[in-house]
């Protein structure tokens, strides 16, 4: 394996002005947006140097040879065959969602999401002038599932869309195909529009499979888009390009009703650092083999140190759900963390129901950083525990 050279907080936070370096003081751990600490892959930088000194930094107005790359990346890694046609384009995966939505969902139309799930689901429906039915993923002690029973409940009630995150953000779950199919089926049984949101998919784990929803779409009769781009697995969000694939025919000729403007507004460099992103798999093996060591490292701090937080571990992405409402922290751990701690985690209360109580922390950082954060969060946890074993009196002080 080759590693990637992370360089030193001090380092990172003089190059880089991303909110994830500018958000809070310089003496807090940013573990919270999710940015990556690594640096870029020399092919995406080299690409974009190339086309900056060649002035290409005008308008789109479609992914041109985005498409076949992409195409081939989902079928070299996932065996999925995409249309080159079936591929469109926008700034970012969040604008997808909402100008699929839009296309797909009447005004005041009803969109299920499965809390805890991605924080801008609930304002992306909105934008698109529809309101959010929450269907909670089931908690299966250290497991997390989708309740199709209450999914199927929703679609027959008239739903118009679901949002499908997968891997599902902040849990890191890799969906089975098993329940992929049986989700196809009902959305095909209730005709119910599936956006299925697969960012983090080329940063699964080794031995683990990921399943694309858009063939399973096509197969059960159900109508899908997928939202998805390199920004995750390469660390290129600031460069605004993603793209939106129709499953199947109809779909597809949905979304060329997309406005001219949704490609416009759509970076053209963000859309050369893709193509580049997507041939660039050998990068994205090494980062996803040092995420991997940082999960075990985590678990085993956590274990060592913090053993009352139940980590559910991911098997996609560099996301890390910890449950801390046993710690002794109050209704809200994260604050505490924050204020007292000096670590920045993503709020657990934020991805809806079932969140309270829980935070998110990246792994997309040095081991180092791993270590000094849980070291900050155990020693306030023993501050806490120290100060009620003394007394109310000792506590508030």
């Amino acid at each position: 394996m080759s590693v990637i050279k992370v360089a030193p907080l001090e380092h990172i936070r003089r190059e880089r002005s991303s909110i994830k370096w500018t958000r809070f003081p310089a003496d807090v751990l940013p573990l919270f947006v999710a940015e990556m600490d690594y640096p870029l892959a020399p092919a995406i930088v080299a690409t974009l140097v190339e086309r900056v000194q060649a002035s290409d930094t005008g308008y789109l107005d479609g992914p041109g040879p985005l498409a076949p790359a992409f195409a081939q990346f989902a079928l070299d890694r996932w065996g999925w065959r995409v249309d080159p046609s079936h591929v469109h384009l926008a700034t970012d995966v969040s604008v997808g969602i909402v100008e699929a939505l839009r296309l797909a969902v009447p005004a005041h139309g009803r969109v299920a999401i499965t809390p805890p799930v991605y924080p801008p689901f609930y304002e992306l429906v909105e934008e698109a002038a529809a309101s959010v039915l929450e269907i909670s993923l089931l908690e299966q002690g250290e497991r997390w599932a989708l309740d199709l029973a209450a999914l199927e409940l929703s679609f027959a009630s008239g739903i118009d869309a679901f949002l499908l995150c997968n891997p599902h953000n902040p849990h890191g779950i890799v969906w089975e195909r098993s329940t992929l199919e049986a989700l196809a089926r009902l959305a095909a049984q209730y005709d119910v529009f599936v956006i299925s949101d697969e960012i983090h998919a080329p940063l699964t784990y080794p031995g683990v499979a990921f399943t694309p929803f858009a063939p399973l779409a096509l197969a059960a009769g159900a109508r899908a888009v997928t939202v998805t781009s390199a920004s995750k697995g390469w660390n290129v969000a600031g460069l605004k390009c993603a793209l939106v694939i129709a499953a199947d025919d109809a779909t597809n000729d949905l979304l060329n009703r997309l406005p001219e403007e949704v490609a416009c507004r759509t970076s053209i460099l963000g859309l050369h650092a893709n193509i580049a992103a997507f041939s660039c798999t050998d990068w994205l093996d090494n980062a996803i083999d040092q995420i991997v060591d940082n999960d075990s490292l985590l678990d085993s701090l956590l274990r060592e140190h913090l053993p009352a937080v139940i980590y559910h571990r991911p098997r996609a992405g560099y996301l890390a759900w910890l449950d801390l409402r046993h710690l002794g922290l109050g209704e809200s751990p994260y604050q505490r963390i924050l204020d007292e701690a000096r670590v920045a985690l993503n709020n657990g209360e934020c991805f809806g129901l079932g969140g309270q109580g829980f935070a998110r922390l990246n792994l997309a950082c040095s081991p180092d950083t791993l270590r000094d954060a849980v070291a900050r969060i155990a020693a306030l946890v023993a501050r806490v525990a120290a100060a009620s074993a003394a007394g109310p009196t000792a506590a508030t002080v």
